[in-house]
C-alpha cells in the first residue's frame, strides 16, 4: 500500500486542478496513521482505519449536503457480523485473470514493532458458515486461486481446520495461500496440511530474525525450538510450498547476525527465502529505537532503513543488491542446483561475495537476462576455482529444466550439449513449488 503513495499525491494534485469540485476521499494504512509522509492536504477527507461502513456513511453525508466539519475521519472498527461479504462483486474478468483475495479474520495478537498489524491487537473473525458459503459460490464460478490476507491464519484452529477442509474436499486442482506464524502447528492442522497435494498450498511463514536478542528488541515472540520443529515438518512431511522472510536492518542486528540467520534458515528449508529491508511505517513503534541504535530512514516511500549503528549506508546498499541477486538466483528456482554449488559451506558469505562481484561486473541489478545471469555464475565460479565441467553441466541442467529453452551461447562455446530426449518439468505456479528434482 505504500508503493503508490507518491503517485497518489500526483493524481490528487491533477484532479484538484482540472476538477476542483470533485470530492476526493483517501483511505488505507498510508493515511491511517501520522505523521503523513506524503502531502495529501488537497484531499477533501481522509478515513483513518477500516472504511467498510465509514466510507458509506461519509458518502451519504456528502450527498445530503451534511459534510463533516473535520477532514480527518476516525471510525471505530467495523462489526464484521454486520458486513456484507464482497465476493459476489468479483467480475468474471477478475475470476479469469486474477488471484482472488479473501479474508477470514482481521487483526493480529502479536506486537512486532515494525508491523502495522500489531496496532490492531484484537483478532476478529468473520462468520465461518457465511464465509464458506461465499467460497462455494466463488468455486462454482470457477475460482481456483484463493489468496488469504489474514495476518495469522493458524491462530484459531476451528476456523483454520474448516477452511482447510473446504479445499481438501475439492477434487479439481486449486491453489491456496495463507500467512502463518511458525510456532503454532497443533496436530489437527498438521494432519490436514500433510494431505494437500503438490502445488496446491502455499504458506508464507514470518521469521524475520532467528536471533533471540534482536527478536526481543522488536517485541516478536521467538520460540526457536518450535520454529525448527514446524519448519522441519513442513519441509520433510508435506508437499507445501513455503515462503519465509528475513529482514535486514533490524535494531541491534549487524550483518554477521543476519548472515547466521540466513545460513541457519537455508539449512532448515529449501523454499523461497525473501530478504526484505526494514521500513519505518507511520503508526508503528519501531521508532523507539531511533536514538539508541542510530536508525536513519528514508522519508521517501517505501521508507527503507538507510543506516544503523550496526549496519552503515554502504552495507545496506550491498544488501539491497544481495536481495535482488538472491531473488534471481535462488528464489526464482531458475538456478537451484547452481546456487547450491556456489553456496558451499557458507551460503551468506559466498553469495555476498558473488553479489559484490556481479554488481561490479554489470553495474546493474536489473535487466539481466537468464543467459547473462547464467554466464555470470559460470565466470564467477570458474574464477573461484570450481571445475569447469561440473559448473557447466550444473548450469545446463538448471537452464534447460523448462521446455522450450535453448542452450546459452557461452555454454555451447565451451562444448556443452543437451540431450533433447530428457524429460522436462512444468510446475503449475512456480518452479520452486515442485519439490521433486526436475532433471537428474
Amino acid at each position: 500500500y505504500i508503493w503508490n503513495a507518491t503517485q497518489t499525491h500526483e493524481l490528487l494534485e491533477v484532479i484538484k486542478k482540472v476538477s476542483p469540485a470533485t470530492k476526493v476521499i483517501l483511505g488505507g494504512p498510508e493515511v491511517s496513521y501520522t505523521p503523513f509522509r506524503v502531502n495529501y492536504d488537497r484531499a477533501d477527507f481522509v478515513i483513518q482505519g477500516e472504511g467498510d461502513t465509514a466510507f458509506y456513511k461519509l458518502c451519504k453525508e456528502i450527498q445530503n449536503n451534511q459534510e463533516p466539519q473535520e477532514s480527518i475521519i476516525r471510525p471505530v472498527m467495523a462489526d464484521l457480523a454486520t458486513l456484507e461479504l464482497p465476493y459476489a462483486y468479483y467480475s468474471d474478468e477478475d475470476i479469469s485473470n486474477r488471484y482472488i483475495y479473501v479474508e477470514a479474520s482481521r487483526g493480529c495478537p502479536f506486537l512486532c514493532e515494525f508491523c502495522l498489524s500489531s496496532i490492531d491487537e484484537k483478532v476478529r473473525n468473520f462468520d465461518i458458515d457465511r464465509l464458506l458459503e461465499a467460497f462455494e459460490k466463488l468455486w462454482a464460478r470457477g475460482v481456483r486461486n484463493f489468496k488469504f490476507i489474514d495476518r495469522t491464519f493458524n491462530l484459531n484452529m476451528r476456523f483454520a481446520n474448516k477452511i482447510l477442509d473446504f479445499f481438501l474436499d475439492k477434487e479439481e486442482k486449486f491453489f491456496a495461500h495463507f500467512e502463518v506464524i511458525p510456532d503454532h502447528f497443533p496436530e489437527s492442522i498438521k494432519n490436514k496440511i500433510a494431505l494437500f497435494p503438490p502445488e496446491s498450498l502455499q504458506l508464507e511463514v514470518g521469521i524475520q530474525t532467528l536471533n533471540p536478542e534482536i527478536s526481543e528488541n522488536i517485541s516478536r515472540p521467538l520460540k526457536l525450538q518450535k520454529i525448527r520443529e514446524n519448519l522441519s515438518f513442513l519441509e520433510q512431511e508435506t508437499q507445501v510450498h513455503m515462503h519465509v522472510d528475513l529482514i535486514v536492518g533490524l535494531p541491534g542486528e549487524d550483518l554477521k547476525s543476519f548472515g547466521r540467520n540466513l545460513n541457519e534458515l537455508k539449512a532448515m528449508v529449501s523454499c523461497e527465502i525473501q530478504i526484505g529491508i526494514l521500513k519505518k511505517l507511520s503508526g508503528t513503534t519501531i521508532d523507539r529505537h531511533d536514538r539508541a541504535y542510530e536508525m536513519v530512514y528514508s522519508d521517501i516511500p517505501p521508507y527503507d532503513i538507510l543506516s544503523t549503528k550496526d549496519v552503515c549506508f554502504s552495507e545496506i546498499q550491498r544488501m539491497k543488491r544481495f536481495a535482488r541477486f538472491w531473488d534471481i538466483a535462488y528464489n526464482s528456482g531458475n538456478f537451484k542446483k547452481s546456487v547450491d554449488l556456489l553456496f558451499g559451506d557458507d551460503a551468506f558469505e559466498n553469495f555476498l561475495d558473488f553479489s559484490d562481484w556481479a554488481y561490479k561486473t554489470t553495474q546493474s541489478t536489473w535487466k539481466i537476462s537468464l543467459d547473462r545471469f547464467a554466464q555470470l555464475l559460470y565466470d564467477y565460479m570458474i574464477d573461484k576455482g570450481h571445475a569447469a565441467q561440473i559448473v557447466g553441466e550444473t548450469l545446463l541442467k538448471d537452464v534447460m529444466q523448462v521446455q522450450g529453452r535453448t542452450i546459452p551461447k557461452f555454454l555451447k562455446e565451451h562444448g556443452f550439449e543437451w540431450d533433447q530426449k530428457r524429460e522436462f518439468s512444468a510446475p503449475n505456479f512456480n518452479k520452486r513449488q515442485s519439490k521433486r528434482t526436475e532433471i537428474v
